[in-house]
């Protein structure tokens, strides 16, 4: 309990900071969100019409002490204003339609990037020095030097463009309305395909390169040489002896990955314009729309934190070690 009540005071103080700095950033671009609002519809204001609109969106004005204050209160109240982009809504209406979309093509493309990489990875290292770890390394850390734009326009334009077989956007058909039918289920399941695929070999790399090198470290170790010795099999002493030990740096990335998808897919969703997350933070940084940018910022860093606290505690159920400790 000790352990928990420590972690959960880091992270406390982890995100004050975090969001501090969240403040920051935004006013540190150049512009103000008013007038490039305006700039981008070729308007002029009157005087009167500006302080209006200032009045209206009080962050774009006064002291930033008074600024800062406020935010802190919209922080705790979870009230985070209303969005300059798409006023009349408020931030937490668009970042609540934005985020079921990333959840599921960056938590899918996540999770399957994590259980292949992790698979392949362990046996690669079983089996090091044989054609099929001869194969696998080499692109694996292709993979992972491959910039996932270079990734996501090829897929769209070999699947996409060149042979049609896959839509190039969008996540579903705009002629359906959303609903629990098959039909639009069958719609998002097409639409997500292509931009899921790209998100997972981008990530399944480094996933595979992780496992392969912790399980050669682990293959050394006294206790798999003990187990082989006691006469175990070679699948249990893999799996039991080697890979949940090698297992933990994976778990750790994996954490640090699942906080980071909630932006992390900004590029894959901008190229097959995904409504998701990523692409709402994209347009929120063109239009200057601090509120927008600064509500998603705020649920990635509380996203990155808690699932650095669930790593945390998952170490404990991995590792006897810490629960002795």
């Amino acid at each position: 309990m000790n352990f928990v009540i420590r972690r959960i005071a880091f992270y406390l103080v982890a995100f004050l900071v975090a969001a501090t700095v969240n403040f920051a950033l935004p006013r540190l671009m150049p512009g103000n969100p008013i007038d490039v609002m305006f700039a981008q519809q070729n308007s002029t204001l009157t005087p009167e019409a500006r302080d209006a609109l200032v009045a209206t969106f009080g962050f774009a004005s006064g002291p930033l002490h008074l600024q800062f204050l406020d935010y802190m209160k919209s922080v705790f109240t979870g009230d985070l204003g209303y969005s300059i982009r798409f006023y009349p809504q408020k931030v937490n209406q668009v970042l609540a339609y934005a985020l079921p979309w990333t959840l599921l093509l960056a938590g899918t493309a996540t999770l399957l990037a994590f259980c292949f990489g992790s698979i392949i990875g362990t046996f690669a290292a079983w089996r090091r020095g044989g054609m099929f770890d001869a194969i696998v390394t080499p692109v694996s850390l292709a993979l992972q030097a491959t910039p996932a734009v270079v990734i996501a326009l090829t897929a769209l334009f070999i699947f996409g463009v060149a042979l049609k077989w896959l839509p190039t956007g969008y996540a579903f058909a705009p002629a359906l309305d959303p609903a629990w039918s098959w039909e639009f289920i069958g719609s998002v399941a097409l639409h997500g395909m292509m931009p899921i695929m790209s998100l997972m070999i981008v990530f399944v790399g480094g996933y595979l390169v992780t496992m392969r090198n912790n399980m050669i470290g682990q293959l050394g170790e006294d206790h798999v040489t003990m187990g082989l010795a006691k006469g175990l099999s070679d699948r249990r002493v893999q799996l039991n002896y080697a890979a949940r030990n090698a297992l933990l740096p994976s778990v750790t990335s994996l954490g640090l990955t699942l906080g980071a998808i909630l932006g992390g897919s900004l590029v894959t969703e901008v190229v097959f314009n995904y409504p998701g997350l990523g692409q709402t933070l994209y347009i929120g940084i063109v239009t200057r729309d601090y509120p927008l940018i600064q509500g998603q910022l705020l649920i990635m860093t509380f996203a990155t934190l808690l699932a650095n606290l669930a790593v945390d505690l998952l170490y404990v159920f991995l590792d006897p070690r810490l629960r002795k400790a």
